[in-house]
C-alpha cells in the first residue's frame, strides 16, 4: 500500500518547462492565422511537429528530474492580493512526468494518424488548431504547480472537447453531442469549484493563504477531517464529470460524434484522465478522508461493472469502445479509492496505450468501410486489413488482461490491492473480477464480429475495402508495441517519492489468478458465441429479451435524465420566460415607459405655443392659490 508522503524536498529551478506548453500553443496560432493560406502539407508538418517538440522537452525533464525531487519553472507572479500570491509556475515530479510523456507521446501519434484520417476534410486547419489547443490545455493541467493553473487547464480541455466533438457542427446530432459534453461537464465543474473555494477558505481561516500543491500538502494537517471529507467529495464531483463516472458519464458515449482521432485523444491521453490525475495529485487530502476514499472506490467499481454490461450488446464499433473507456476509468478510480494511487496511475498509462490503439484501429476500419460503424455490416476484414487486425488483436489482449501484456499487470495490481488494502474489500474485488471477465468477452466479441467470418458489407463497400495508408498504420504498430511491453515499465517505484513507499500486496492464489481466469473465460465464451456457433448469440438474446433490450438501451438512463431533469428544467425556463421575464420584468419596464408617455401626452395639451393660453393658465393658477389661502 502507498502512504501519504511529505512534499518533495529537492526542487531544482529550471526555465524550459514553459516550452512544453508553449509549442502546442504556437501550433494553434499557426493553424488559425497561417494554416488556411500555406496549405495542407505545411499544416500536416507543423501540427504534429509542435507536439513532438513538447515530447522531447518532456523527456529532457524526465532525464533531469532529481531523485525524489522535482523541477519547477516559475514564469511570473500571476496574482497578488493581500497575503495571497499565485505564481504562474510549472512543476515536474514523477507523477506529472508520467502524465506529460503520455500526453505528448500518445498525442503525437494521434496527430500523425490524423493527417491521414482527415486527408479529405477541407477544414483541416481548424481541426488541428483545436487538437493542438487540447494538447496544450492538458499539459497545463498536469504541469500546473497550483490548483488555479490546474483549473485553467481543466476548463481548457472542457472547451476543446466541445469544439472537437461538435467539429462537424452542420450535423445537428454532432453539434448536440458537443453541447451535451459541455453542459454535463459544467455540472461537475460546479462541484469542483466549490471544493477549491472550501479548501482555500478553510486554510485561510488557519492563516494559510495558498493554492500551491506543496503548501497545501504541508498544511493539510490543520484541517478537520470532516472539512477535508467535504472538500474531497466536492472535488470528486468534478472528477465524475471529466472522467465520466456515475452519474455524469452520459456525455462520453455521445462524444463518438467527433472524428475518430478526437475520440482516441479524449479517451486515451487527455480529458478523461484529468479526474484521475487530480485525485492522485491531491492524494494527501483523500488519505485523510476515509469516507471520501470509500465513495471513490464504490463509484469506480460500480461504474466499471455498469458500463461493461452495456458494452456487451452495443453494435456501433466506437460506442463499444466508449463504454469500455467508462469501465476502465472505473477501474482506475477503484485503485485510487482503496489507496493504491500508484496502481491507479499505472493503469492510466497502460490504458492510454491500448485504448488509443483500439480507437485508431476502429478509425482505420471505419475509413476502409466508407464511414460504416455498425459491426453487423462488417466481418472478414482480417485478410483485407492485416496490419489493422494484428494491432487491434494486441490491444484486445491487453485490455482483456491476457498474461504478459500491459493490461494484465496494471489491472491485476489494482485488484490485488483492493483485497490487501485497509480501504478495500472482497466485495469490490469480486465486482472488479467479474468486470474483467465481461471486458474480455465484449472486446473479443467486437474483434470476432468485425474481423472474422464472412464479409457482410454491401458489395459496393466491400469492393473498396483496403488497408489504411502508412501514415495511419505506423502509429498503430508503435502503439501495439507499447501495449505489449508497457506493463514492464512498472511505475510503482518511480512514483514512490510522490505517494510514499509501496509494500507488495500479499494475497492468496485465488485473488491473484482468478481475474486472469475470468478474462480467459470471457475470451473463450466470445469465441464460442461468435465463431464456433454464431447463432448462439441470437438465441441468448431472444431467450433473455428483456435483459437484452435493457442493455441495448443503456438502462434507459438518457431517457430518465431527459424525463426527470431536462424536461423539468426546460419547462421551468419557459415559465420564467413567459411569466417572470415577459410579464413582470418586461411589463415593469414597458409600463414605466407607457406611464411616462401618457403623462407626456397630457402635459403636451398645455404646450400649444399660444401666449393667451399660457396667460390664462397663470391666472387660473393664481386664483386657485388665492382661493386656497382665503378659504
Amino acid at each position: 500500500m502507498e502512504h501519504s508522503h511529505a512534499a518533495l524536498a529537492t526542487v531544482h529551478a529550471v526555465s524550459y518547462l514553459r516550452f512544453i506548453v508553449l509549442f502546442p500553443l504556437l501550433g494553434v496560432l499557426f493553424n488559425i492565422f497561417a494554416g488556411p493560406r500555406v496549405g495542407r502539407r505545411a499544416i500536416n508538418l507543423v501540427s504534429p511537429g509542435v507536439v513532438l517538440l513538447s515530447f522531447f522537452f518532456s523527456f529532457a525533464a524526465l532525464l533531469q528530474l532529481p531523485p525524489g525531487g522535482a523541477l519547477v519553472d516559475t514564469v511570473y507572479t500571476w496574482i497578488t492580493a493581500g497575503r495571497l500570491q499565485v505564481d504562474f509556475a510549472l512543476r515536474v515530479d514523477p507523477l506529472s512526468a508520467t502524465m506529460i510523456l503520455i500526453v505528448t507521446g500518445v498525442g503525437f501519434l494521434i496527430h500523425v494518424y490524423s493527417t491521414g484520417y482527415m486527408a479529405h476534410d477541407e477544414d483541416v486547419a481548424r481541426y488541428f488548431a483545436y487538437l493542438n489547443l487540447f494538447t496544450a490545455s492538458m499539459l497545463l493541467l498536469v504541469l500546473g504547480d497550483n490548483l488555479l493553473l490546474l483549473f485553467v487547464g481543466w476548463e481548457g480541455v472542457g472547451l476543446c472537447s466541445y469544439l472537437l466533438i461538435g467539429f462537424w457542427y452542420t450535423d445537428d446530432e454532432k453539434a448536440s453531442a458537443g453541447k451535451k459534453a459541455f453542459i454535463v461537464n459544467r455540472i461537475g465543474d460546479a462541484g469542483f469549484l466549490l471544493g477549491i473555494f472550501l479548501l482555500f477558505w478553510s486554510l485561510g481561516a488557519k492563516g494559510v493563504w495558498t493554492l500551491s500543491f506543496a503548501e497545501i500538502q504541508t498544511h493539510a494537517g490543520l484541517l478537520a477531517v470532516e472539512t477535508v471529507t467535504v472538500i474531497c467529495l466536492l472535488l470528486f464531483v468534478g472528477a465524475t464529470g471529466k472522467s465520466a463516472q456515475i452519474p455524469l458519464y452520459v456525455w462520453l458515449p455521445d462524444a463518438m460524434a467527433g472524428p475518430t482521432p478526437v475520440s482516441a485523444l479524449i479517451h486515451a491521453a487527455t480529458m478523461v484522465t484529468a479526474g484521475i490525475y487530480m485525485i492522485a495529485r491531491l492524494h494527501f487530502l483523500y488519505s485523510m478522508a476515509p469516507t471520501a476514499l470509500a465513495v471513490v472506490a464504490i463509484v469506480g467499481a460500480l461504474t466499471a461493472f455498469f458500463a461493461a454490461t452495456i458494452a456487451l450488446v452495443q453494435t456501433d464499433i466506437k460506442r463499444v469502445l466508449a463504454y469500455s473507456t467508462v469501465s476502465q476509468l472505473g477501474y482506475m478510480f477503484l485503485g485510487l479509492g482503496v489507496g493504491a494511487y500508484s496502481a491507479g496511475v499505472f493503469h492510466l498509462m497502460t490504458h492510454a496505450f491500448f485504448k488509443a490503439l483500439l480507437f485508431l484501429g476502429a478509425g482505420s476500419v471505419i475509413h476502409a468501410m466508407s464511414d460504416e460503424q455498425d459491426i453487423r455490416r462488417m466481418g472478414g476484414l482480417k485478410t483485407k486489413m492485416p496490419i489493422t487486425y494484428g494491432t487491434f488483436l494486441v490491444a484486445c489482449l491487453a485490455i482483456a488482461g491476457f498474461p504478459g501484456l500491459s493490461g494484465f499487470f496494471s489491472k491485476d495490481l489494482i485488484l490485488e490491492e483492493t483485497v490487501a488494502s485497509p480501504h478495500g474489500s472482497v466485495v469490490l474485488w469480486l465486482i472488479g473480477t467479474l468486470t474483467a471477465g465481461l471486458t474480455a468477452f465484449y472486446m473479443f466479441r467486437l474483434l470476432f464480429v468485425t474481423f472474422w467470418g464472412e464479409t457482410r458489407a454491401p458489395h459496393e463497400v466491400a469492393h473498396h475495402i483496403h488497408e489504411s495508408p502508412t501514415v495511419m498504420t505506423m502509429p498503430l504498430v508503435l502503439l501495439a508495441v507499447l501495449s505489449f511491453i508497457g506493463g514492464y515499465f512498472t511505475l510503482v517505484p518511480f512514483l514512490a517519492p510522490v505517494f510514499g513507499g509501496h509494500h507488495p500486496a500479499h494475497v492468496s492464489a485465488l485473488v491473484k489468478y482468478l481475474p486472469t481466469v475470468a478474462g480467459l473465460a470471457g475470451i473463450g465464451l466470445a469465441y464460442q458465441m461468435y465463431v464456433r456457433d454464431p447463432a448462439m448469440a441470437e438465441r441468448v438474446a431472444q431467450r433473455y429479451a428483456a435483459v437484452y433490450r435493457l442493455l441495448l438501451n443503456k438502462y434507459y438512463v438518457d431517457e430518465l435524465y431527459d424525463r426527470f431533469v431536462v424536461q423539468p428544467v426546460v419547462a421551468a425556463s419557459q415559465w420564467l420566460w413567459r411569466v417572470w421575464d415577459t410579464v413582470i420584468i418586461d411589463g415593469t419596464v414597458n409600463g414605466t415607459a407607457q406611464t411616462v408617455a401618457a403623462n407626456g401626452l397630457l402635459l403636451r395639451l398645455w404646450q400649444t405655443g399660444n401666449v393667451q393660453v399660457y396667460a390664462l393658465s397663470f391666472l387660473l393658477g393664481a386664483m386657485v392659490i388665492l382661493g386656497y389661502y382665503l378659504w
